[in-house]
């Protein structure tokens, strides 16, 4: 079986809370994590909530990659989906692991799009659409 996509579930424990409250500091490692997984950024929305909490996504033209955090338990969730073989999805966990300053990582990844014949995902964007 072949996939069209992989997702990357993670999530990091003990993790700075200072770091986790600061949306425009997750912002910038979200977009810092995708451009260095090779992604290439579409757009992007972060919601910092009260009186905790940020909720972000960054869509890039091969998927998104999206992240929540609990500052209260430091603790962060973060999706990373992409398509096709461009992106190294499991640079953006490891590139997270550090400024998120998390001492903890479990993750797994899950196969999307499963079918028995050869599939191609080859996403294109036009210099417009970039970030």
């Amino acid at each position: 079986m072949q996939a069209l996509g992989r997702q990357i579930l993670i999530e990091f424990y003990d993790c700075q809370n200072e770091v986790l409250t600061d949306r425009d500091r997750i912002r910038q490692y979200m977009l810092e994590a995708a451009r260095d997984a090779g992604a290439t950024v579409i757009s992007d929305t972060f919601h910092h909530f009260k009186p905790d909490g940020v909720s972000g996504v960054v869509v890039i033209a091969e998927s998104h990659i999206s992240i929540h955090t609990w500052p209260e338990h430091r603790y962060a969730a973060v999706d990373v989906f992409t398509c096709g073989d461009a992106v190294d999805p499991w640079g953006v966990p490891h590139y997270l692991q550090e400024k998120l300053q998390a001492k903890n990582v479990s993750s797994m990844e899950l196969k999307r799009g499963l079918f028995p014949i050869p599939v191609q995902y080859k996403p294109t964007v036009s210099e417009t659409q970039k970030q």
